[in-house]
């Protein structure tokens, strides 16, 4: 922890400061079929970046007011039961939703739709998916629009739902984010597309978590709890046959000793 990230952390502790607000964000952990089990598609976020500087991380970002447009073409569960299972209105899990399809496109070039409800887009690499693209993480586009134009259905039945987290009080900025995992769908590739990360990379959960026990790699708690989440399954179809709870997860920071701890509800605690 930097010296000026503790100070604020202590003050906010002390009620000296009020903790930052939270914005509602998605993550999509992609999958492929490996050897033994799966690979997961990760990037590392660059170090000029505000937030997990320098961090391996699954695709994903904040919802944008658009993602919530009712005009986009939906497949797959209502945004009514997708808020069920993360405890959200309709809206909000809406908004989730696009958001996640949205990152997704936007980080890897993977495009979770179809030309009709039952279908995928099978090559996302052209220059004009790629003009497309800029736009959307420009703004220039939204997610309803760059589907409209393209006659595109979102395929919410691609995606499961996976875990919930909370970014602690301290930080200074703060995500209340829903994870999603998704299969890559056939024929598409993933793509290195810059941005945000500088290197991307196909991963095994225990490779990842191997080398962030190295020292090769940073994680951060959320993604080094799902690796080992997903280190145990098999194969693909396993991962998303799973019946998940979703359980909200909200770490917290307390001062011991001098020390910053971040202490988790289930007792797997760590020095900051």
């Amino acid at each position: 922890m930097s010296r000026e990230t503790g100070l604020r952390a202590r003050a906010v502790l002390a009620g000296e400061i009020s903790p930052a607000p939270v914005r509602d964000a998605a993550t999509v952990v992609l999958l492929r079929p490996a050897r033994a089990g799966v690979e997961v598609y990760m990037l590392r976020r660059a170090t000029s970046m505000d937030f997990a500087a320098g961090a391996y991380v699954f695709p994903g970002g904040s919802v944008d007011p658009r993602d919530a447009d009712q005009s986009v073409a939906w497949a797959g569960p209502a945004p009514e039961t997708w808020g069920r299972v993360f405890g959200a209105d309709a809206a909000t899990a809406r908004g989730l939703v696009c958001a996640a399809v949205r990152e997704t496109f936007e980080e890897s070039g993977v495009l979770l739709a179809g030309p009709s409800p039952d279908t995928v887009v099978a090559d996302t690499t052209g220059d004009d998916w790629e003009a497309d693209r800029e736009a959307l993480i420009e703004r220039r586009l939204s997610l309803a629009e760059f589907l409209n134009k393209r006659g595109l259905v979102l395929r919410a039945d691609l995606l499961r739902p996976w875990g919930h987290w909370i970014t602690p009080d301290v930080e200074h900025k703060r995500f209340d984010t829903r994870f999603f995992v998704a299969a890559m769908p056939p024929g598409q590739r993933t793509r290195d597309v810059g941005g945000e990360a500088d290197e991307v990379a196909w991963l095994s959960p225990d490779g990842a978590l191997r080398r962030a026990r190295d020292g090769e790699i940073r994680l951060m708690l959320p993604t080094i709890r799902t690796l080992t989440e997903f280190s145990v399954f098999a194969d693909v179809p396993s991962v998303l046959a799973c019946d998940r709870e979703i359980v909200t997860i909200q770490p917290r920071v307390a001062e011991v000793e001098g020390e910053m701890w971040l202490v988790m509800p289930d007792g797997h605690d760590g020095v900051l």
